[in-house]
């Protein structure tokens, strides 16, 4: 739930930014100084790319908190072994040791969504945040391809 608030507030700080950046990208336009128009057309180049990126990360975390939901109903979700920093991280060397094993399922079912979920769980414990996202990425890609959940 404290994931979900931080995202909202952030959310709402990043639709303040576009909202006022649009309105200088207004006054720039209507400036009738080249220079002034070509600033004002990338700031409304760049508020479009943010909101692009916004919807994009709230959609991966809808999409990643649905199949959470899904694996802990179903018992699915890797046991929370690991010893912890005071920070609540994984110890990296203790999430490396156990790596090998969510590698290989992924290995055995290249086509499992949800091998694909824990192992971007075990990049995450370890460490490995791009290549955890490209995971968790896969996962919700192939579980959009099952029949019961058409794209």
């Amino acid at each position: 739930m404290k994931n979900r608030v931080a995202a909202l507030v952030m959310a709402a700080l990043l639709l303040l930014y576009i909202v006022l950046v649009g309105q200088r990208a207004i006054l720039l336009l209507a400036s009738g100084n080249g220079v002034g128009i070509a600033m004002g057309v990338a700031l409304i180049v760049m508020p479009i790319v943010a909101v692009w990126a916004l919807a994009r990360e709230l959609l991966f975390g809808l999409h990643t908190e649905r199949l959470v939901a899904i694996l802990d109903a179903e018992g699915g979700l890797p046991e929370e072994e690991l010893p912890h920093r005071e920070s609540g991280r994984p110890l990296r060397d203790a999430a490396d040791e156990q790596f090998p094993a969510f590698a290989h399922e992924v290995e055995q079912q290249p086509e499992s969504w949800r091998a694909w979920f824990r192992l971007g769980l075990a990049y995450d414990a370890s460490g490995d945040r791009r290549r955890a996202r490209a995971a968790l990425r896969r996962a919700i890609e192939l579980h959009r391809r099952e029949p019961a959940h058409p794209a």
